[in-house]
């Protein structure tokens, strides 16, 4: 595998990463902006203009755009989040150039037809609807709040009923000008790729763009909280956080392998002690998601509503317990699994043409996979312990909660039974 990095003239970046034994490749435009770039009366529309972008454009009707793509076998994704909005596809390696062009096209000559959009918002408060009646999809929008409590970040990327209905095409070319800008924008591609080809192409079909630097955004700022929504469900779903490092930060690996020794997997600490020993849960798991300037660190479970006190109390009790009692022996099996994950991972075009338009997008270069292999390998069992311990001395955990949830205690609850049980005996 070979990267290659180009800045064309007005700052969009290429990156490409050749993969010389396969026939397909993986290409995409990552835009620096998603949904914590909106102002609250455009929220919702990160993910609405993803949504129109594949609507019809000047030379090109939706239907049009579907059958030139899938004629040569290949296809059209996107994908919005809190921070960046991707346009992809997927094709055979002599494709390459009609794929690209037909990314540019949709991001730079969208109609934005009125009947269009009407359809689409109409689709998209399906969508949102969909999402308030999955207790998975809701408790994780609601952790968002509660994490972020009025902030962009903490904002659902769907948006509201309200908020995506008031949107016209006026304000999506506003937005499109506002935030999509050369600077902010990485054209990355994977697979059987010609980095030179896909440069010069790039040139013609982007070079043209506002070489503007990109709006400002406001640094993310970790509250705690809680939020609940009562439900007539046989499980509880619930979630606590706490702030963790960004994925620029230093000390991410060292959340990223925490994670994964104390709930990463069916011989971690939390799937051993809390389903295998006390059989309170089905599932449960640690994450560690990490944004540009803040992460979060947390607890997932589902559980009945007779179980929901002591599955609290046996997870942050063994939380407290990870801090004095993880060992090599726990953090080299996470290392195993980071560095494998990492890995298989190359074996994928689109995952791979991802990794690194992220990187580019954030880091500002790619990380070469011998450097994230050797940050991985430099976590040990005191740095894990450390990361455990710094988390539970947060200020207010934030807590999400979606089911019979009336006798889960509180985050307040949550922080007390955390520092007391890490408190030194007398």
């Amino acid at each position: 595998m070979t990267v290659r990095t180009t800045s064309i003239g007005n700052g969009i970046r290429v990156v490409t990463d050749t993969m010389s034994h396969v026939e397909t490749a993986a290409l995409g435009v990552w835009v620096g902006t998603g949904a914590r770039h909106e102002r609250p009366e455009e929220h919702g529309l990160s993910h609405l203009l993803e949504h129109m972008a594949f609507k019809g454009t000047g030379r090109r009707s939706a239907r049009q755009i579907a059958e030139e793509i899938e004629s040569v076998g290949g296809d059209l994704n996107a994908a919005t989040s809190h921070e960046t909005t991707a346009y992809y596809a997927r094709v055979l390696k002599e494709d390459v150039p009609l794929g690209l062009d037909i990314l540019a096209d949709i991001l730079r000559d969208s109609r934005f037809d009125p009947a269009e959009l009407q359809r689409e918002q109409h689709v998209i408060v399906q969508e949102i609807g969909a999402a308030l009646d999955d207790p998975e999809d809701l408790v994780h929008d609601l952790l968002q709040e509660a994490a972020f409590e009025g902030q962009p970040i903490g904002r659902p990327i769907l948006g509201t009923v309200e908020t995506v209905r008031a949107q016209t095409a006026e304000s999506l070319r506003d937005y499109l000008a506002t935030h999509y800008r050369a600077p902010g924008i990485v054209v990355g591609a994977a697979g059987a790729v010609d980095h030179d080809r896909i440069v010069a192409d790039v040139e013609r079909l982007f070079g043209d763009m506002p070489a503007d630097p990109m709006p400002a955004t406001a640094r993310a700022r970790f509250t705690g909280g809680e939020r609940r929504a009562e439900r007539d469900l046989s499980e509880a779903n619930l979630l606590f956080a706490f702030p963790a490092p960004s994925f620029a930060d230093e000390t991410f690996y060292a959340a990223r392998i925490a994670a994964s020794v104390l709930g990463g997997g069916m011989s971690s600490r939390l799937f051993q002690r809390v389903r295998e020993e006390r059989g309170l849960c089905y599932s449960i798991y640690a994450f560690n998601w990490a944004f540009s300037d803040v992460g979060l660190f947390g607890i997932s479970a589902a559980t009945g509503e007779a179980d929901i006190e002591e599955l609290i109390e046996v997870t942050t009790s063994e939380i407290v317990r990870a801090i004095d009692e993880i060992d090599e022996d726990e953090v080299s099996r996470a290392r195993a699994q980071a560095k494998a994950g990492l890995l298989m991972s190359l074996e994928s075009c689109a995952v791979r043409a991802e990794q690194i338009a992220r990187q580019m997008l954030f880091l500002g270069r790619v990380v070469p996979m011998a450097e994230l292999v050797s940050r991985i390998d430099a976590v040990d069992a005191a740095a894990v312990r450390a990361m455990l311990a710094s988390i539970i001395w947060t200020d207010m955990p934030a807590l999400a909660a979606v089911g019979p949830v009336a006798r889960l205690e509180s985050a307040a609850d949550i922080r007390a039974r955390l520092r007391m049980a890490a408190r030194p005996a007398a």
